[in-house]
């Protein structure tokens, strides 16, 4: 992985320690960062992105924390072994999240939810 790969918005309102975490765990979950593939040392990955080494160990020690990444010292950082059950429940919560969010929008519009399978199902066509 390269910091190439994370995009840092100064506009965000999340701190970026936090864009970090949340973008390498999207990463993993999407399979683009595989189990025991290396991430960029918190010295590399700071300089890439020109902020601060204290920030990238921030989001490295959170990642550490929630299971994602294994830090040996040493040797560097790497994608944790997934439990495989808990990063389908990971997905599946995105994927509510999202359905939510488009029920909300649906609201104002009063679309039934016919309307919305019907949507739902010209869109999963479309892949």
């Amino acid at each position: 992985m390269t910091a190439v790969d994370i995009i840092i918005q100064n506009t965000n309102k999340q701190p970026i320690y936090e864009q970090i975490n949340s973008q390498i765990r999207d990463m993993i979950l999407s399979g683009k960062l595989k189990e025991g593939e290396a991430l960029p040392s918190m010295r590399l990955l700071a300089k890439e992105l020109r902020i601060s080494v204290i920030t990238t160990k921030r989001a490295y020690e959170e990642l550490e924390r929630g299971g994602w990444i294994v830090t040996i010292t040493g040797k560097g950082s790497f994608v944790a072994g997934a439990d495989r059950e808990l990063l389908r429940e990971e997905r599946l919560n995105k994927v509510e999240e999202a359905l939510c969010r488009a029920v909300e929008a649906s609201r104002p519009l009063q679309l039934s939810l016919e309307d919305m399978e019907e949507m739902l199902r010209l869109v999963y066509e479309e892949e």
